[in-house]
């Protein structure tokens, strides 16, 4: 049979294939990523600086009820991955929701959302080298350094490893992952045994009077739980990798499912369990936002090299976030490149089918992060966290709506749905949309860091309204060139 007899045969079998449009920015990539990969990519991305890091001041802050937080957010994020799961299954794309936006939405959605997302993901990985820089502090012999050289340093070492190629990526994600996961069960383990032995941390004693001695669920009120909301959000921000990563897979139907339904029980084990634990160990009083909370913890229990151990653990947990945001800004950049609406040079591809333009984009806004660490060292995290927020917020806002346009399709027969779905549409997406707008509102009560925020929404849409007219004409010229389709 002949090969445009196999294209007839298939276009036939699947009627909406032949209209697909494809994304120009998928051609190139090596398709390298294994199951193991994409598996433990989504397990990386729901345990990261936000949780390691983050956590610490979000619990002094808020008090025990951050567990609730932590449920409340994940059940929503885990709608807006299972959604994109169901989009990635229609037609797997490295440009992923940025392609689906162009599908459903037009340029116009597309460009929002793509630099959206580089918004959050450059501004995410200035968070990321701040940690970096923070961990390192906690040994003696880096206090002297100053923390904006750590952040440079730790900025060019991941830069380097991610431009290889996606198999070290995905190597390198797959084993950081295994050390992130090993090491939540193991200090869960330990906190499961200084529980039922009443083993003394930091001259506090274990149990629920960790709790109910100290102000009990809310300590402070409901107000700094609603407040610290945008960086629960934050903690979360890597789920949506997995659609990414899905693009430079051989097998994407039968690997995204899997990695899609398991986020939910990892949510429910290392962020709401973690959380639970850390406030039975200690008074939520007695945690920073300078240290990690784990670190906190195995500090006080008498075992020296604990603190070291574990330091060490979440600074690979801050490097993998840091490479993770490199690579999937790399891609989406790419896609937007080939469609006008990103510098040319962000197109481009290395020998190895890296998108290094990209690449180097992003990390031209962390060198900035580098002088912010120079400039405010204390606030630096807690500043770009808040902005990283509408990055991410904004992105998944534009995934759910991408997803209620989809299925709008679906009923009027222009598209088939596959049979992984997001439940309850469109109640589901409406909803999870009304609760991250929600998130954003309620940022405006929290004066110091939260509503500056908020005021920085108007002058992003003036920068991106401005943007757009001035790739427009490109973004036009390129519309107008002939794409490939599904079928070719």
């Amino acid at each position: 049979m002949s090969k445009d007899a196999v294209a007839t045969a298939q276009a036939a079998a699947h009627p909406q294939a032949a209209e697909r449009p494809a994304d120009a920015g998928d051609a190139g990539y090596s398709k390298d990523l294994k199951a193991r990969h994409v598996n433990m990519i989504a397990i990386g991305g729901a345990i990261g600086t936000g949780l390691f890091l983050g956590a610490g001041g979000r619990l002094r802050d808020a008090g025990p009820a951050l567990a609730i937080a932590y449920l409340v957010a994940g059940v929503f994020a885990f709608f807006v991955v299972k959604a994109l799961g169901e989009l990635v299954l229609y037609r797997p794309s490295s440009g992923s929701f940025v392609s689906y936006a162009r599908e459903f939405l037009g340029e116009k959605g597309a460009y929002v959302a793509g630099w959206m997302y580089f918004l959050n993901w450059s501004t995410t990985g200035i968070a990321d080298i701040t940690a970096i820089a923070l961990y390192t502090h906690y040994w003696s012999m880096f206090t002297s350094i100053p923390q904006w050289v750590l952040a440079l340093i730790a900025l060019a070492v991941v830069l380097a490893v991610n431009l290889i190629s996606v198999k070290i990526f995905g190597e390198m994600e797959f084993w950081f992952a295994i050390v992130k996961v090993a090491t939540l069960v193991g200090f869960m383990l330990i906190g499961i045994f200084l529980l039922a032995t009443q083993h003394e941390v930091s001259g506090q004693t274990p149990g629920m009077g960790m709790i109910t001695d100290h102000g009990g669920i809310l300590p402070h009120g409901v107000m700094p739980v609603v407040l610290v909301m945008q960086g629960v959000i934050f903690s979360y921000a890597a789920l949506e990798l997995v659609g990414v990563a899905a693009g430079e897979t051989a097998e994407p139907h039968r690997i995204v499912p899997r990695a899609v339904n398991s986020i939910m029980w990892r949510v429910a084990l290392f962020y709401v369990g973690s959380v639970v634990l850390l406030a039975l160990l200690l008074p939520s009083s007695l945690y920073s936002g300078d240290e990690s909370p784990f670190v906190t913890v195995l500090s006080g229990i008498g075992v020296p090299a604990a603190g070291d151990v574990m330091n060490l653990v979440v600074l690979t947990a801050a490097m993998s976030s840091l490479n993770s945001g490199l690579y999937s800004t790399g891609r989406i950049l790419r896609s937007m490149a080939m469609a006008g609406s990103a510098p040319r040079f962000t197109g481009v591809m290395s020998r190895s089918q890296v998108p290094y333009g990209g690449i180097l984009l992003t990390c031209a806004v962390c060198v900035l992060g580098v002088g912010l660490n120079y400039l405010v060292p204390s606030k630096a995290f807690e500043i770009v966290l808040n902005v990283a927020s509408l990055g991410i917020i904004s992105t998944w806002v534009i995934i759910m709506i991408c997803h209620l346009v989809f299925v709008r399709r679906a009923r009027a027969g222009l598209v088939e749905r596959p049979g992984f779905r997001l439940p309850g549409s469109p109640v589901t997406e409406i909803v999870t949309i009304a609760f991250l707008l929600a998130v954003i509102g309620l940022m405006w009560n929290d004066e110091e860091v939260g509503r500056k925020t908020v005021l920085l929404v108007p002058v992003i849409a003036v920068m991106l309204v401005a943007g757009w007219f001035g790739v427009r004409r490109r973004v036009a010229h390129q519309a107008g060139q002939e794409l490939p389709t599904a079928k070719e």
